[in-house]
């Protein structure tokens, strides 16, 4: 597995991956909705998986004397890696930005604790659509990005729409740390063990369509 995993750093990089952990400094920009800093994560996995597809990446890593399932391991385990990296280099720009005294996001939900428990979330989400449609068909990148773009689209709308104009999302959870923070980190928590559950469950479904599909 070390050597798959190596491989894949060296291999199936793609550049967009490193360098939209950059755009991880949106959360300074006033009123933005900061879940699209996740979302060029998951458009960084797609290029990769794009860029994997268009190099024979899949038909190179056959030809080693490896497992499909541990094929699929390699790669989920390279993207909880990516979006990791993406988290932690979120975190620190929250917190500048909550050393100033700078009005809140009119867009939608503040750069707090809650946020990125809810990101995490919408990254597993992404995570279990995106790759059950992929390893049905690997050479059908695209349309496995549309499914999990459209997902992520809609939960970015309802998220947003719900600190508008639900009450405990606004007097609670849309306001700026350390307040209500015991709130915050339930959602937190929550969003994590969702995000573990839905990448779990969509490993498990890849494993069975990858090892069934014909190459």
């Amino acid at each position: 597995m070390n050597n798959l995993l190596y491989k894949e750093f060296k291999l199936a990089m793609h550049p967009t991956a490193l360098i939209f952990l950059s755009l991880s400094a949106m959360m300074l920009i006033p009123n933005y909705p900061y879940y699209v800093t996740f979302f060029y994560t998951s458009l960084g996995i797609f290029f990769m998986c794009l860029s994997g597809r268009e190099n024979n990446d899949i038909f190179y890593t056959m030809t080693l004397p490896v497992r499909k399932k541990d094929i699929v391991k390699s790669r989920f385990l390279f993207v909880v890696i990516i979006q990791m990296a993406q988290v932690l280099t979120a975190i620190p720009f929250a917190y500048v930005r909550s050393l100033y005294d700078m009005p809140g996001n009119l867009v939608g939900i503040n750069a707090n604790t809650a946020f990125f428990g809810l990101s995490f979330l919408m990254m597993g989400l992404f995570n279990f659509v995106f790759f059950i449609k992929y390893y049905k068909d690997t050479n059908k990148v695209g349309a496995a990005f549309g499914w999990g773009s459209l997902v992520m689209a809609i939960f970015m709308i309802i998220a947003e729409t719900s600190v508008h104009v639900v009450p405990f999302m606004k007097n609670y959870l849309d306001t700026n740390d350390p307040d209500f923070i015991q709130y915050k980190l339930m959602v937190l928590v929550v969003g994590i063990l969702f995000y573990g559950l839905l990448t779990f469950a969509a490993y498990k479904k890849s494993v069975g369509s990858f090892e069934a599909l014909d190459l």
